[in-house]
């Protein structure tokens, strides 16, 4: 565990030169939920805006050529992929911490309603998006890296336009909808389970492809 901490600081370390960068990107959608009025699509948008940093310690390894430094280091490979995910989590977790408590200040400031039960959802709709996105972003830099792998950096704007589309269209009359809105633990439960499936797959196909690659 000693050495996954380890290789999460080491990429927080990585990152720092796009600080600036990711404060930005966590306060930009609190002016978007003011402009819609909508803590959930402020939400998304931030689950968007922040997996979209993923890739940033993919791109300043590959740019330095830093495969060599963690060839040497007293790491094994799955300790380096597991400290990735959890430094993605940690940021994905202060991003939608910040969401859920400027958003809602600033929608009372404007004359919404922002119940409890608003935060919750929000919350585990954030948490599912940006599971969502990194568990094909992670494997995706993995296999073919930053450049290459472009393409996955647009999966969360793929994914925050098709949730736009979606939410609207989703029908209220749904049972299966309808008994997990009127049932937040089985909500929870639910988001929960199936966050850690796809993460554990997630982090077992990284672990896999960086086994097969030489550092």
């Amino acid at each position: 565990m000693r050495n996954i901490w380890k290789a999460a600081k080491l990429d927080g370390s990585l990152v720092k030169p796009y600080a600036r960068v990711i404060c930005f990107t966590m306060l930009l959608p609190i002016a978007f939920a003011a402009i819609n009025r909508s803590l959930p699509t402020g939400v998304s948008f931030a689950m968007c805006f922040i997996a979209m940093t993923t890739g940033y310690p993919f791109s300043v390894t590959e740019k330095n050529g830093m495969e060599r430094l963690y060839g040497i280091l007293p790491v094994r490979k799955w300790e380096l992929v597991t400290g990735r995910y959890l430094f993605v989590l940690a940021l994905g977790a202060l991003a939608l911490t910040v969401s859920l408590i400027a958003q809602p200040l600033v929608l009372r400031a404007m004359g919404e309603t922002v119940t409890a039960a608003d935060l919750g959802g929000a919350a585990v709709g954030g948490l599912f998006l940006f599971a969502l996105y990194t568990v094909f972003q992670i494997p995706g830099y993995y296999k073919y890296g930053s450049i290459k792998g472009r393409v996955f950096l647009y999966i969360p704007v793929a994914g925050f336009l098709a949730t736009l589309l979606l939410l609207p269209k989703m029908p209220a009359g749904n049972p299966l909808v309808a008994a997990i809105a009127g049932s937040p633990v089985l909500l929870v439960a639910l988001v929960t389970a199936l966050v850690v499936g796809m993460y554990a797959v997630s982090i077992c196909c990284s672990i896999r492809i960086m086994q097969s690659k030489e550092l």
